[in-house]
Order: C-alpha cells, then sequence, then structure tokens
C-alpha cells in the first residue's frame, strides 16, 4: 500500500523556498527558464530528481543541483551583446554552433542570455546571471519595449502600419506593435523601426508576413534603456552601474547598486 503524504498541521508551511526561485537566485536562469528545468528533470535535490514545481529547499541545508553540477551563489554580472547572425541565443545547441554566452569573457560564471533573438537576427541582447532581472525583463506584464529596425520587402502603406498596431493574429494570440515608423525608402524595400513590448517567437518576421512584407534584415538596436550604440557584431561590453540601475527601474525594481 503506497503511504501518502501527510498534510502539514495547524496551517504550517512547507520548509524553505519555491525551487525555481532559488534556481533564478543562482543565476540559473530567469524563473520561467528554471521551471523548464525542473520539468525536464535536471535537477537534483539531496541527489533526488524533482519535477514538482511547488516543491520547496532550503539551499543552506540542501544539496542543490543542475545537471549534476551543485548551484552556487555568485556576484551578479550584467553584459550588453551584439549577437551576429548565425549565433544562438540559447545555452545548450546540440548542433554545436556559436552560442551567444560564448562572446562573453565572463567564463567561470554560469550566465544565460536575457530573451532571445533568432538564428539570423542581430543586435543587442542582454547576458546575466540575475535570474529575478531577467523575468521581469522577458514577462509581457511588465512592458519593456524592445527597438528594432527592420528591412522588408516592399513599401507597407499606412493602412498596414496601421494594422500592425492594432494586432495581428497568431496562433497564441494577437500580437501588437507599440510603435512604427518609416525611417527610409529604398528601391526595392523599406526601413522600419518598430518597438515591440513582447517577445514571442520570431513576432516581427511572421506578423510582417501576415501583411504581405518579407522580413530581410532584422536588428534590436534597445531593450528598455540599454542601446546597442556604436557596438560591432560579436562584442560584448559590461554594463555600466547607472545602466543596471535603470534596468532595475525599468521593471519596477528599486535595487541601487554604488555608483562607479
Amino acid at each position: 500500500m503506497t503511504a501518502q503524504r501527510k498534510k502539514p498541521q495547524n496551517g504550517s508551511q512547507p520548509q524553505g523556498e519555491r525551487l525555481q526561485k532559488i534556481l533564478a537566485a543562482a543565476g540559473i536562469g530567469s524563473r520561467r527558464q528554471c521551471e523548464e528545468l525542473i520539468r525536464m528533470g535536471r535537477v537534483e535535490v539531496d541527489k533526488k530528481v524533482i519535477t514538482e514545481l511547488g516543491f520547496r529547499a532550503d539551499p543552506r541545508r540542501q544539496r542543490i543541483c543542475v545537471d549534476g553540477v551543485p548551484i552556487k551563489f555568485e556576484p551578479p554580472v550584467y553584459y550588453a551583446v551584439y549577437k551576429p547572425d548565425g549565433v544562438v541565443s540559447t545555452n545548450r545547441d546540440p548542433s554545436g554552433r556559436p552560442r551567444v554566452i560564448d562572446l562573453v569573457p565572463e567564463t567561470d560564471l554560469r550566465l544565460f542570455p536575457v530573451g532571445r533573438l533568432d538564428l539570423h537576427s542581430e543586435g543587442l541582447i542582454l547576458v546575466t546571471n540575475d535570474g529575478a532581472l531577467a523575468e521581469r525583463l522577458t514577462h509581457p506584464r511588465y512592458g519593456v519595449p524592445k527597438t528594432y529596425i527592420v528591412q522588408v520587402a516592399g513599401e507597407p502603406s499606412r493602412d498596414v502600419l496601421a494594422k500592425l498596431m492594432r494586432g495581428i493574429h497568431l496562433a497564441e494570440g494577437v500580437a501588437r506593435v507599440a510603435k512604427i515608423r518609416v525611417r527610409r525608402k529604398q528601391k526595392n524595400s523599406t526601413i522600419l523601426e518598430m518597438v515591440l513590448n513582447e517577445g514571442r517567437n520570431r513576432e516581427i518576421r511572421r506578423i510582417m508576413a501576415r501583411v504581405g512584407h518579407k522580413v530581410f534584415r532584422l536588428k534590436r538596436i534597445a531593450v528598455g534603456p540599454i542601446r546597442l550604440g556604436k557596438m560591432k557584431p560579436g562584442e560584448a561590453r559590461k554594463l555600466t552601474v547607472a545602466e543596471v540601475n535603470a534596468l532595475y527601474r525599468a521593471v519596477g525594481l528599486h535595487r541601487d547598486f554604488p555608483k562607479d
């Protein structure tokens, strides 16, 4: 007969914090990324594989591992990276293609990209081990604007631009462009500047295809207050303290780091 788990008595709560929160605080990934690691069975607590998202643990008393490696709490690190075309945003790539994190000089820390750009898109992507900040930067609830320069086929009409602002129906819901303007027109294409407050998979390419304008080139130039500026493809730089503080304010957090 299978033993039943005893429920906490007198309203007492399980000890410790939720496992995904612990992992995020240790710089393993954003909260949602850590939840996926748990679901995949890649997380162990005291040598037992945990797949329950509600599981609580105490990192001071229990041994927590991801892929067999014990987690450790490291100082927060923040980088801006110019992702070139052909570089993947994920940390794990079975095909062995170059990754965004390979462009960061911090090789002894466990870092991860904040959000992603698809394989053939380029531009700004943030890399960190601050799971709490990454979670808010990528969650649609906080509406952190991402700005893109997009070269599309043909010349989108005013009606098309208005339609993009109203919203385009995709399989997972309506995708809306927060702002859009024509930067310049070329012989067979148009350069647009677009701002999105969310980041569905290949969102810009998909909505532009829906309105009949294929994307030739896509470059992200800003994430909230952080701009790509004069960075070159493949370049990485540490964010300044002022930039990190600006990111925290952008997502409603108010932890001020000491000045540079």
